[in-house]
């Protein structure tokens, strides 16, 4: 959280949020994830002025633990001055402990996002879901917050002028449109019309163009022209040299299975890797989430 470094923009973090999104599907099960179908809502976590601040804290913190389906977790929110924007102490329960950062005394607006990264962490251990390093498994637990219907209010808790800034989590602003854009895809919700911040909309639309170019590369029919000459170009080079190919950055690569050339990619709503024998047109079924694919191998 800060208000005078610059905010960093784009998806230096792609790679691992799109591991985030997969890990999830495995940990959760497709049927696992319909529970989270609806996002948490507005009027469940607005912070008013004039409300209590710890009453107000310890309801918003409430509502998100029903959202994420702790129902026996108890959170326990207490304010203290601290570098980071808020921290939690991950022991067995069933209380759990939330500090968060002085400044909210004053930005109550943003509380339920802190609140929301926090509680997620209680989530994912519970699940016994963690990626090794500090920095990848803050990565999974932004994506996890926004994939499972609480992080719009990360994003939208970013704001940015002439003179300041202001953004909660790991994830830039665009990589947490990204998700919201992933997670809009499965369930048909728009998050949108819930956004306070003038920032939050132009950062979720552009995640969301690069969300629907993960649906729009080579294997897939959707590709344009230029990605599918880009494809028989890789692919005669592929078939020629003996099946291996790949190259840093592309979205697929070629092996030699054994039934002849094969095509790896990942697959648009889960970025589980897919495999498919290179026959022409087929319709690929991913074994993670079950999206049905149309292909032009």
């Amino acid at each position: 959280m800060g208000t005078s470094s610059p905010v960093v923009h784009g998806y230096p973090h792609l790679a691992t949020v799109r591991a985030a999104i997969t890990a999830l599907h495995k940990r959760l099960s497709p049927e696992g994830l319909r529970g989270y179908a609806t996002s948490v809502l507005p009027a469940d976590v607005a912070f008013a002025d004039h409300d209590d601040l710890h009453l107000g804290a310890q309801r918003v913190a409430r509502a998100l633990v029903q959202h994420l389906h702790l129902p026996d977790a108890r959170m326990i929110v207490g304010f203290r001055e601290m570098q980071h924007a808020a921290s939690v102490e991950l022991a067995a329960g069933p209380e759990y402990f939330i500090e968060l950062n002085d400044r909210f005394r004053s930005h109550r607006r943003d509380i339920g996002a802190a609140l929301a990264h926090e509680i997620t962490h209680v989530l994912l251990h519970r699940l016994d879901l963690t990626f090794p390093g500090t920095r990848d498994n803050e990565i999974l637990t932004d994506t996890a917050t926004t994939y499972l219907g609480a992080g719009w209010l990360l994003l939208d808790a970013f704001r940015e002028d002439g003179v300041s800034s202001q953004k909660l989590g790991y994830l830039t602003p665009e990589e947490f449109g990204y998700v919201l854009a992933k997670r809009a895809s499965l369930f048909g919700e728009d998050p949108s019309p819930w956004f306070t911040s003038p920032q939050a909309y132009p950062a979720y639309t552009a995640g969301a163009a690069q969300a629907r170019r993960d649906a729009s590369q080579p294997p897939l029919v959707a590709a344009g022209w230029t990605g599918r000459r880009r494809y028989a170009k890789d692919r005669r080079y592929a078939a020629e040299h003996g099946g291996a190919w790949t190259e840093p950055g592309s979205p697929y690569a070629f092996e030699h299975g054994p039934d002849g050339l094969r095509v790896r990619f990942a697959c648009p709503r889960c970025c589980q890797r897919i495999r498919v024998g290179v026959r022409g047109r087929v319709r690929a079924r991913c074994g993670l989430c079950g999206a049905v694919l149309d292909c032009d191998t």
